[in-house]
């Protein structure tokens, strides 16, 4: 006797993929995350590439990992899927500090965050 498969997260016409412990601030990774928000994923790729944002490269190693579950493990069509959600959460804080003059003490908050894409693939309208 086995136990029961696991329901999947996300319906059948989505795939995602998430990624931890980036080194950059929550606030900061949104503003990538809302580069590629509604975009089909070939345009979103293209506007990741060319971003200036250092964090960038990461995101896009997110996007590609969302899009290689969809087209390996769920069997969907890659040239009609599109970024159906970008969302951006906290993850733990490094606490630093610096000495500081008169015997202070300087705090430094090094921030971590995650992001999770969910790819969804939608029929073109012709």
């Amino acid at each position: 006797m086995s136990k029961d498969k696991n329901p999947r997260r996300v319906a059948d016409n989505e795939a995602m993929a998430k990624l931890r412990m980036l080194r950059t601030s929550p606030q900061k990774l949104n503003l990538v995350a809302g580069l590629i928000r509604g975009k089909k994923v070939e345009q979103a790729l293209t506007d990741l590439t060319f971003s200036k944002k250092r964090i960038s490269d990461d995101v896009k190693k997110c996007l590609q990992s969302a899009i290689a579950n969809a087209e390996n493990n769920h069997n969907l069509d890659v040239d009609e899927l599109v970024v159906a959600e970008a969302y951006v959460g906290k993850n733990l804080t490094m606490k630093r500090g610096r000495p500081r003059a008169r015997g202070r003490f300087g705090k430094i908050i090094k921030p971590f965050a995650e992001i999770t894409i969910k790819v969804r693939q939608v029929e073109e309208q012709s």
